[in-house]
């Protein structure tokens, strides 16, 4: 019996600790805020709603002087993106990364696109749950010299009430798992991301 009572105490207490990390990392998920600071360069992780748009506007205001599409369908054409209108930015200083096909990938791909334009800081877009995640991931493969400013992109499947939404759960839950496993990793292999890989870069 006091095997049992011990077991059933330490799943209580893994419960709790669990419970409070999944609420912490919610907070801090609602926490991110659009940031108005300048950068070198805007890097859209493409693939979810709205963040190409931002990312565009962004551009289109001069906030910075490179536009990064990460994570790219092979299929599609700068033009297809961004296409400058009288006064807008040239559309020369926006780059396209065709090979990656998940974050893992955008950080890796994306680390070599951002460090052959020789930027110092950027402007990371990604849907607000994502947000965690690809931060963890390109602050581990970027050389730690380039400042990262997270920039969330709101979306309907996301409520701030995730409580009462069972979609929202279940997105911010799944979330909260892997990036739980990005952190062991990280803990036992923080360098590992940094060895340069070459992408593939579409100017067009």
């Amino acid at each position: 019996m006091n095997i049992v009572k011990a077991f059933l105490t330490l799943c209580i207490i893994g419960l709790v600790v669990v419970a409070a990390l999944f609420i912490d990392f919610t907070y801090k998920t609602f926490s991110y805020r659009q940031s108005s600071k300048k950068a070198d360069a805007i890097v859209v992780l493409a693939g979810g709603k709205g963040r190409v748009e931002e990312g565009v506007r962004l551009f289109r205001e001069s906030r910075a002087e490179f536009l990064f599409f990460v994570g790219v369908d092979p299929s599609v054409r700068k033009s297809d993106l961004y296409r400058p209108r009288p006064g807008d930015p040239s559309a020369d200083n926006v780059i396209l990364e065709k090979s990656s096909r998940n974050t893992l990938e955008n950080s890796i791909f994306g680390r070599d696109v951002i460090v052959q334009s020789k930027v110092r800081s950027i402007l990371l877009i990604t849907s607000r749950y994502h947000l965690k995640r690809a931060s963890i991931l390109f602050r581990h493969s970027l050389p730690k010299y380039i400042t990262i400013i997270p920039y969330p992109v709101d979306t309907v499947n996301l409520k701030e009430s995730w409580w009462n939404h069972g979609g929202s759960f279940q997105l911010l839950f799944r979330e909260f798992y892997k990036y739980c496993m990005l952190r062991m990793f990280f803990l036992l292999a923080p360098e590992e991301l940094r060895e340069s890989v070459m992408p593939t870069v579409s100017g067009g």
